[in-house]
């Protein structure tokens, strides 16, 4: 998939939105050296190209009773389209997934996980186990996230 021709604008609007999606219209148009109308057809634009997928609060899982991050790592035995149509499903109505990424190398699926404790994640595991067949789930639990944030550094 190309990526869209942004120019400046279109950059300096995306880095003010990925700060703070809650910026009122006329703050970003301003910022950006625009009036109001141009500024709110340029963002209908990137949305609707696909660019800016959405617009959400970042929540912190914690105070939100979700200390537990874990990163699942599974191998699929199975490759089939059946196979991932069925685990596709299974970890899209786990609402504790919160990622799940198809990966190159030894391990093919990557999921981030949140919980409020290990007994959550045991219940999840079981769910995950029981879904689709599996090779092999390895988990890794995070203990301090040292960076976190959603902002792409827009080249």
């Amino acid at each position: 998939m190309a990526a869209l021709d942004l120019d400046a604008t279109d950059r300096k609007i995306l880095m003010l939105l990925q700060q703070d999606g809650a910026l009122p219209l006329a703050e970003i148009a301003a910022a950006v050296g625009l009036t109001t109308s141009p500024c709110w057809k340029r963002i209908k634009r990137l949305e609707e190209a696909g660019v800016i997928r959405g617009r959400v609060a970042v929540v912190d899982p914690a105070k939100v009773g979700l200390p537990l991050t874990a990163f699942v790592e599974i191998e699929a035995g199975d490759h089939s389209p059946e196979w991932l149509s069925r685990f596709a499903e299974a970890v899209a109505n786990m609402p504790e997934v919160l990622e799940v990424w198809r990966m190159a190398g030894d391990v093919d699926y990557l999921l981030r996980v949140a919980v409020p404790d290990m007994a959550a994640y045991d219940a999840f595991y079981r769910r995950l186990i029981a879904a689709a067949p599996l090779k092999n789930v390895s988990s890794r639990f995070a203990m301090e996230q040292v960076k976190g944030g959603t902002p792409l550094p827009i080249p």
